[in-house]
C-alpha cells in the first residue's frame, strides 16, 4: 500500500520549490491533493501532473485563506493533513530592511501557516491521524547568516508555534517541523555556492526534503510530535 493512499493533504506554496516537490512525491505516495499558491499558472502545471486540484490565494491574507480552506474541504471531502511550504525570504541588514520587509515577512512565513492550520482544524480534528507539517528553516535552529534577521524571526516563530500547536493540539493532531538549510530553489538564487559550513558541503535537492515531509505525514511518523527535523546536510551542527 502506498504511504499516503487516499489521505488528503493541503500543501501551500505548492507551485514551485519544495512545495512542488512534495506534491509530486505524495501524488505518487496515494495522497488527494489540495494546492494553493500565489501563482495560478504555475500551480496548474502542477495540478496536472498529481491530479491535485488548484487553488490561488495569498496565505496571509485571512479571508482568502479560508475560502481556500472550504475549497479543499469541498473537494476532497475533507482533510487529513496540512504542509505549509510556502515562504519568501528577504535580505537586508537590520538598517537596511524595510519595515515592509519585516512585516511581510511575518506575515507570509508565520501568520500564514497559523491561519491556514486554524481554517482547517474543523476538519482535521474529525480526522483519523491527522497531521501539520510546517516548513521552518536551518535559520530556525542556528539564525547565524547575516543579513536576515526578519526571516529568521519568522521561521523561528513558527518553530516555536508549531511546538505549541504541537501540545495544544495532541493527541488528534500531530504538529511537526522540517527545517532545511540551503535546497537548489528559486529562494537560493545568488547563495549557492554558501556551504563551507554545511558537512555534506553541497545544498540539497527539493525531492530531498520532500521525503522528510512525507515521513513527518505518514503514519510512519505515529509517535513524533513537536519535533523539529533538521534536513540541512550537517548544517546546524558543523
Amino acid at each position: 500500500m502506498k504511504r499516503l493512499d487516499q489521505r488528503r493533504i493541503l500543501i501551500t506554496g505548492a507551485a514551485s520549490g519544495i512545495g512542488r516537490a512534495t506534491a509530486l512525491l505524495f501524488a505518487r505516495e496515494g495522497a488527494c491533493l489540495a494546492l494553493l499558491d500565489r501563482d495560478l499558472a504555475a500551480l496548474r502545471d502542477v495540478a496536472e501532473r498529481t491530479g491535485g486540484h488548484p487553488i490561488e490565494a495569498d496565505v496571509s491574507d485571512e479571508a482568502a485563506v479560508e475560502r481556500a480552506v472550504q475549497a479543499a474541504v469541498t473537494q476532497l471531502g475533507g482533510l487529513d493533513g496540512i504542509v505549509n511550504s510556502a515562504g519568501i525570504q528577504t535580505r537586508g541588514s537590520l538598517l537596511e530592511g524595510t519595515i515592509e520587509d519585516w512585516h511581510r515577512s511575518l506575515a507570509i512565513n508565520l501568520t500564514g501557516p497559523f491561519l491556514v492550520i486554524r481554517a482547517a482544524l474543523p476538519w482535521l480534528l474529525k480526522a483519523e491521524s491527522a497531521s501539520v507539517v510546517n516548513l521552518g528553516s536551518g535559520q530556525s535552529l542556528l539564525p547565524n547568516a547575516p543579513n536576515r534577521s526578519a526571516y529568521a524571526a519568522s521561521k523561528g516563530g513558527l518553530l516555536n508555534l508549531s511546538r505549541a500547536l504541537a501540545a495544544e493540539l495532541a493527541p488528534r493532531v500531530r504538529v511537526n517541523t522540517v527545517c532545511p538549510g540551503l535546497v537548489d530553489t528559486p529562494m537560493a538564487q545568488g547563495v549557492q555556492g554558501n556551504v563551507g559550513n554545511y558537512a555534506l558541503r553541497r545544498m540539497a535537492q527539493p525531492d530531498e526534503i520532500a521525503r522528510a515531509i512525507l515521513f513527518l505525514t505518514s503514519t510512519e511518523s505515529s509517535y513524533v510530535t513537536g519535533a523539529a527535523l533538521a534536513v540541512d546536510g550537517g548544517r546546524s551542527f558543523h
